[in-house]
């Protein structure tokens, strides 16, 4: 059997008693918090070999989903969350030979750097409280853009005759048109629903495409740091911007724990203490 000297860490977060009660993680493990006395904070854990997971592609991401499952359970609990990355592990520092008995286990090195880095762990608790993260894709389909300018051009009003090569070629112009609609529109609705959703928003970060779709002209990717109560609000402004156009599509998911707008120096400072 494996010898557990290591803790893998899910996240940072208020300290609750019962926050980790009943919650299972990566492989079904069952978590626990490591509590800080004096600080306020804890850590969500389970006990673990001091190795990283190593799997397939498939299995990396079926961990990757169970760590988020659990990290969204204890966030829903709590109100407010720091998630680590993927296979962060706090491992047991290892003894001197001249003195057996001083190495530090993997719980008090990790409580010792809570304990330093407490303020500001609390300040990014305290300030993400009650928040979170919603990620907006917006896109032009660029036929649904031009579907009331292609007159006899469309494929069906094509004159009879034509021969192969002239085909083409009017399909690579009405594909042209499309294009160049599809990214005027995309650069008017851009600036007026960024607008819109600053307005609501408390954070915005840009990102990049969820995922492309073939036919679709981006507008907008963007992360938005919203309070809970602000989500219908958000959801307002995209339901009224699909009725006014459209031609828009839009790929409204969340709500998440605040991924994208973490300081991210408490991730670096625990993968320092991985084996």
């Amino acid at each position: 059997m494996t010898e557990h000297t290591a803790l893998y860490v899910y996240a940072l977060l208020p300290d609750r008693p019962d926050a980790a009660d009943g919650v299972t993680g990566i492989d079904g493990r069952p978590l626990r918090l490591v509590r800080v006395p004096g600080t306020s904070v804890a850590a969500l854990v389970h006990d673990a070999a001091p190795a990283p997971l190593e799997g397939g592609d498939d299995q990396v991401r079926r961990w990757v989903e169970e760590q988020s499952r659990a990290v969204d359970i204890v966030w829903e609990r709590t109100g407010s969350i720091l998630p680590m990355t993927f296979n962060v592990l706090v491992a047991e520092e290892p003894a001197p030979e001249d003195r057996p008995a001083a190495g530090r286990s993997a719980e008090r090195r990790l409580t010792e750097w809570i304990t330093e880095q407490a303020a500001d762990i609390r300040g990014q608790l305290e300030d993400l409280a009650g928040r979170c993260e919603l990620r907006v894709d917006i896109t032009v389909d660029r036929t649904a853009a031009t579907a009331g300018d292609a007159g006899e051009d469309t494929p069906e009003g094509m004159p009879d005759g034509l021969s192969p090569g002239m085909r083409r070629l009017m399909a690579k112009q009405r594909e042209h048109q499309a294009r160049n609609a599809a990214g005027q529109l995309a650069d008017t609705l851009h600036a007026e629903i960024r607008h819109r959703l600053l307005s609501i928003a408390e954070d915005y970060r840009d990102r990049g495409p969820t995922h492309r779709v073939a036919g679709e002209t981006d507008v907008l990717c963007a992360a938005l740091l919203v309070r809970r109560e602000d989500i219908d609000t958000v959801g307002t402004v995209l339901t009224e911007l699909r009725a006014r156009q459209p031609a828009v599509r839009i790929r409204f998911l969340g709500p998440w724990p605040p991924y994208s707008f973490i300081d991210t120096s408490h991730r670096a400072r625990a993968e320092e203490m991985a084996p």
